[in-house]
């Protein structure tokens, strides 16, 4: 019985501070990611203001190349949308859907509903800056994880997690840029 009580405690005590911890993390979740382009602004833009476009460089499209997609609303318009499906769980199920477009300030936002393999959301951002005689993509992305899970944030790092997508994905927007 006593044994039993000590396990009890443990557990009890591991749980306690697991809840202390998670209080005191933080659940924002930041990432971004940039590249210097060798082709003008506008030239740039055009590879990123739409959801089709981004899909030309999408480094996800790896995963599983026969996964089904349903588009709907304005091409390059808030409330262009696509879901994706695939029985791979690498590539899952999910839509990501326009939230804003500024073609003035080169930059377009979006909202992204993870359905499976888990339940999660991010806004993400594609912004186009000149740089010298050339460009500047920046990729990104904003999530919140939940309490109590904000603790699994001291075990991740975002740049092994996502960071080499993230980087194909930019150089395929880099060639598809550069081209002439």
């Amino acid at each position: 019985m006593k044994i039993l009580k000590r396990i009890i405690l443990v557990l009890a005590s591991i749980l306690i501070l697991w809840m202390v911890v998670a209080a005191l993390v933080s659940g924002d979740c930041v990432y971004e990611k940039s590249i210097t382009i060798n082709a003008p602004v506008e030239k740039v833009w055009q590879q990123t203001n739409t959801l089709r476009a981004m899909d030309q460089w999408s480094p996800w499209n790896d995963l599983d190349p026969a996964m089904k997609k349903d588009w709907t609303g304005t091409t390059g318009q808030p409330g262009e949308k696509v879901c994706w499906d695939s029985e791979k769980d690498a590539a899952g199920k999910g839509c990501q859907k326009v939230k804003k477009v500024d073609a003035a300030g080169k930059r377009i936002d979006t909202e992204i509903k993870f359905l499976t393999p888990y339940e999660s959301e991010a806004n993400a951002y594609v912004k186009i800056v000149p740089e010298g005689s050339g460009s500047k993509a920046t990729w990104g992305f904003t999530s919140k994880i939940p309490y109590p899970f904000t603790v699994m944030k001291l075990f991740m790092n975002m740049e092994d997690a996502i960071g080499k997508d993230y980087q194909k994905g930019l150089s395929r927007l880099k060639e598809l840029s550069e081209k002439p």
